[in-house]
């Protein structure tokens, strides 16, 4: 299992990626918040960019806004491994697709709790990952939903189905006890849970 920690729950950013980047975590995610697709809204782009001086680590680019197609050009600039937003979203949703893949990044979509997994249906063939919010998107330090485990199944059923590679991914209320709610993931979001510790290295360990 791979694990990506993400710092929205950061009381010092700098100090902990610099400590992440130490650890052998496999992405470092990145929730970008508008105030409107979400009510909380993060630090703009232009502290946001200086992610790569505290860490060397790939990014995990998660994208909680309203108009994607205006984060993207700025995102792709990072050290980003996977771009990623919500297909809730009212824009054109394979255009914005499209767009991630001409800067040579992986595209992903993101699915609220209470959205239906048919809603990807159309998108499958150009998605790299399905991110899966296993909280209601827009907070950290939530619980884990556990009905997110038999949605992560359907995905995955959903994929095998069409013989696709593309990764799942699942972020909110990962602990150890519920990544066991995650086995048919690829890849675990973790924040509260990784950063509350003065050991990082060993609980992300505790989520492979």
């Amino acid at each position: 299992m791979k694990v990506s920690v993400s710092f929205l729950n950061s009381k010092n950013i700098p100090k902990d990626l610099e400590l992440l980047n130490q650890t052998d975590a496999d992405y470092i995610h990145v929730d970008i918040m508008d105030g409107k697709f979400v009510k909380n809204k993060t630090m703009p782009f232009r502290e946001m960019r200086h992610i790569g001086d505290f860490t060397s680590k790939r990014l995990d680019v998660h994208l909680m806004v309203e108009n994607p197609s205006k984060y993207i050009p700025l995102y792709a600039e990072l050290n980003t491994e996977y771009l990623t937003f919500h297909v809730e979203v009212e824009e054109d949703i394979l255009k914005d697709l499209q767009m991630i893949k001409d800067y040579s990044i992986r595209c992903g979509l993101s699915i609220k709790p209470d959205t239906k997994v048919s809603t990807l249906l159309p998108y499958l063939p150009y998605l790299d990952m399905i991110l899966v919010m296993s909280v209601e998107p827009g907070e950290g330090g939530q619980e884990f939903l556990v009905e997110t485990e038999e949605k992560i199944q359907e995905i995955r059923a959903l994929l095998d189905s069409y013989h696709l590679d593309t990764i799942i991914s699942v972020d909110g209320g990962i602990t150890e006890e519920t990544a066991k709610m995650c086995q048919d993931a690829d890849l675990l979001v973790s924040g509260s849970y990784i950063l509350k510790d003065s050991n990082f290295q060993e609980k992300i360990s505790s989520l492979r």
